[in-house]
């Protein structure tokens, strides 16, 4: 209680500003910021005719997951969040993604929430990320969160409103139990959601109010676009990422360098099938 939690420590050394700013925006809906690219697919599109004629299957997706997963450990001031006007640093990296169990109207949908160190491969982050769909796309299968979501359901509405304003109440305070909070999507570094599978363009989600989520991703379909390269408009196949962040965890110019490294697992995907280990081992002989 005041100040601690199970999944975050309390960051003490914020500047005066960052002291102030969540005592001005008090929610995420307050203090969301709107970022979107449309990023040429050509990169990624080697990458993964390169990885397919080694019978490695490679998507968009698996890309841009595992460049989000790595970019978040290198920068981790992406992984806090503010609670009740306190900036937090999250204990471990997760990655929540929104799954539809058929493309149906009245298909279920389901919430993964995945864990990682930062130091996984593509490779690795792939055989997880499609372990975990495969299992939760069956209609009998039922998670740990769906469970919950069912016995929640099934109350009345004047309980269901009780209950979760409890749960609010006792996230604010750090008095959640840590139960609860591992079986939250709502309780994870980044949501993602791939629209273009639906087949429209990406879109800009809301954060939550509820929980600790400080940034959303949304990817959408291939198109072609207009996008500026070494100082000319070229046409090119691309796919569009929208982002929505909270503003309150870092300033501009930390968001902007974090995008640029983005950028650069996006243009080099190969760059992630090193671990953190070796990728530092290298820097450093580069730099001697």
């Amino acid at each position: 209680m005041f100040g601690f939690r199970s999944d975050g420590k309390r960051v003490k050394n914020v500047s005066l500003l960052f002291r102030i700013i969540p005592h001005i925006m008090k929610t995420r809906n307050d203090s969301q910021v709107y970022f979107r690219q449309d990023v040429p697919i050509k990169f990624m599109d080697v990458y993964i005719n390169k990885k397919a004629q080694e019978g490695v299957k490679i998507s968009y997706m698996h890309i841009i997951y595992a460049a989000i997963i790595r970019t978040i450990y290198e920068r981790p001031w992406l992984n806090r969040f503010v609670m009740d006007g306190r900036t937090y640093d999250r204990n471990d990296i997760f990655v929540s993604l929104t799954i539809k169990k058929s493309l149906e109207d009245n298909a279920p949908e389901t919430v993964l929430k995945l864990k990682f160190t930062g130091e996984e491969t593509i490779l690795d982050i792939k055989e997880k990320l499609e372990n975990a769909i495969v299992e939760n796309k069956d209609i009998k299968t039922k998670n740990n969160m769906d469970k919950l979501v069912y016995e929640l359901g099934k109350t009345p509405n004047i309980i269901l409103k009780l209950v979760v304003g409890i749960f609010k109440l006792l996230d604010k305070y750090g008095l959640l139990p840590k139960k609860i909070i591992e079986l939250s999507p709502f309780h994870t570094s980044a949501f993602l959601t791939n629209v273009g599978s639906l087949g429209i363009d990406a879109i800009y989600h809301h954060l939550y109010n509820f929980g600790t989520t400080s940034l959303f991703f949304a990817m959408g379909k291939k198109k072609k676009d207009f996008i500026h390269e070494d100082e000319e408009i070229i046409e090119e196949k691309c796919i569009s990422i929208a982002f929505v962040g909270d503003e309150r965890i870092c300033d501009g110019y930390y968001y902007a360098s974090s995008f640029k490294l983005f950028n650069k697992y996006i243009k080099k995907p190969e760059l992630l099938e090193k671990s953190i280990a070796q990728e530092e081992k290298e820097l450093a002989f580069t730099r001697q």
